[in-house]
């Protein structure tokens, strides 16, 4: 099953996608990502395996903006890799 969270804050919004997706976190998925806007720019991280794996990525590079969505994926096609990993 998948989990989506979408925020648009006031804000930075990373920490915040980051608490909603590990309140999903009972689920089953294989895969999690967040794509974060700012200005007209989209930055994206991605990870396969659990939601630390995606934490530890954002601890590197930190994705600044007020408008972000993150998701948790099962996959039912297509490999666990970053590629195939959403948004």
């Amino acid at each position: 099953m998948c989990g989506i969270i979408g925020i648009l804050g006031k804000t930075g919004v990373q920490d915040r996608i980051v608490d909603g997706l590990s309140r999903l976190e009972y689920r089953g998925y294989d895969s999690a990502g967040v794509a974060i806007m700012s200005d007209a720019k989209v930055s994206v991280s991605k990870a396969v395996g659990k939601l630390s794996n995606l934490k530890t990525d954002l601890a590197r590079k930190s994705l600044v903006g007020r408008v972000g969505i993150g998701n948790t994926r099962w996959a039912t096609h297509g490999a666990a890799n970053t590629v195939t990993a959403d948004p």
